[in-house]
């Protein structure tokens, strides 16, 4: 396999000249700021909203736990996701002088077709993995979803955890990736610190160490994927893709997470339960290493038919031609 970079040139020279490290910081303050406000708003309302019309979820006294493992809770936990959404605009507005589209890619356009393919190729992985996690862990069983109530949910689920997926990607692989490839050379500073802000975030502390060494293991190898894809496409929209095949296997499929299961038609044995050994620890982090492999195969060989390309000039929008004009 072999990468042309020309297209992410293309991305990582596009910033102005606002874009500076200490613009970049004060940036990136303004989206955790929003980002933390609209968790806050979501979660106090939430919480409220679930405890005096008595919502179904579970009920085990703790009222923001209940509220959060709760179907309800799950849509506007995903729902909270705008706030990145809204302080990238703001960031990019006030502070950049750049409209958020640029962050999508030169051409400021989402590829319809490095989006479907991120999709395809991530959702035939996470099924290869599931079978390969079953071999390992065999407890699993039907959700409590009615398939009635699932085909219902669907597109909901689907459209928010788009939300989700899309912001998490603007932020670590559009605007901090594309921010510091503007000023460093090395990969080392625009791809590694990105993509160990986003794996640090998944730690959790209900499951041990040897369980959250191989969910960071298997998380940190598929951001590793991601920035692969926006160096080779020089764009947003694969990883778009991919990272919404992940999450949608777990939130609609098969879940491996007690707290996200409100919507999964099967469950699988939690990760953050008891009786995990270091040994399926070590198992289950090279299952996801060899899944996110063979993602890559799929998306990056020349044979494949979900090979994607890159964001060529061709693509480059008038108004950005009249922009750089300006």
């Amino acid at each position: 396999m072999t990468v042309d970079n020309a297209a992410f040139e293309r991305y990582r020279r596009s910033p102005n000249q606002k874009t500076t490290l200490l613009r970049l910081l004060l940036g990136t303050a303004i989206v955790v700021f929003f980002w933390l406000a609209m968790t806050f708003v979501v979660l106090v309302a939430g919480t409220y909203a679930f405890l005096v019309l008595r919502l179904p979820g579970p009920s085990t006294g703790q009222p923001i736990q209940d509220f959060l493992a709760s179907p309800v809770g799950i849509l506007t936990a995903l729902a909270s996701f705008a706030g990145i959404w809204i302080g990238l605009w703001v960031a990019m507005r006030f502070v950049h002088g750049e409209p958020l589209s640029a962050l999508i890619g030169a051409s400021r356009r989402i590829s319809r077709g490095g989006f479907l393919k991120g999709l395809v190729a991530v959702l035939i992985t996470s099924l290869f993995s599931e079978v390969l996690l079953y071999w390992l862990q065999p407890e699993i069983a039907r959700g409590s979803i009615a398939f009635s109530s699932w085909l219902l949910f669907l597109v909901p689920i689907v459209l928010l955890t788009f939300l989700q997926t899309s912001s998490e990607e603007a932020l670590f692989r559009g605007y901090l990736l594309r921010g510091l490839a503007s000023r460093f050379a090395s990969p080392l500073i625009w791809a590694a610190l990105p993509g160990l802000l986003f794996t640090a975030l998944h730690w959790s502390s209900a499951s041990t160490l040897a369980i959250n060494a191989c969910v960071l293991v298997s998380i940190a190898t598929f951001a590793l994927l991601l920035t692969l894809l926006v160096y080779v496409t020089g764009n947003l929209s694969a990883a778009f893709g991919a990272h919404l095949g992940n999450n949608l296997t777990g939130f609609l499929l098969i879940s491996h997470q007690e707290s996200y299961n409100s919507f999964a038609l099967f469950n699988a044995k939690p990760l953050e339960g008891p009786g995990w050994t270091n040994s399926d620890a070590v198992l289950i982090a090279a299952i996801g290493i060899a899944s996110t492999l063979l993602t890559m195969l799929l998306l990056l060989h020349r044979r494949s038919p979900l090979k994607i390309g890159p964001d060529g000039p061709d693509r480059i929008t008038v108004n950005q031609k009249a922009d750089g004009l300006a």
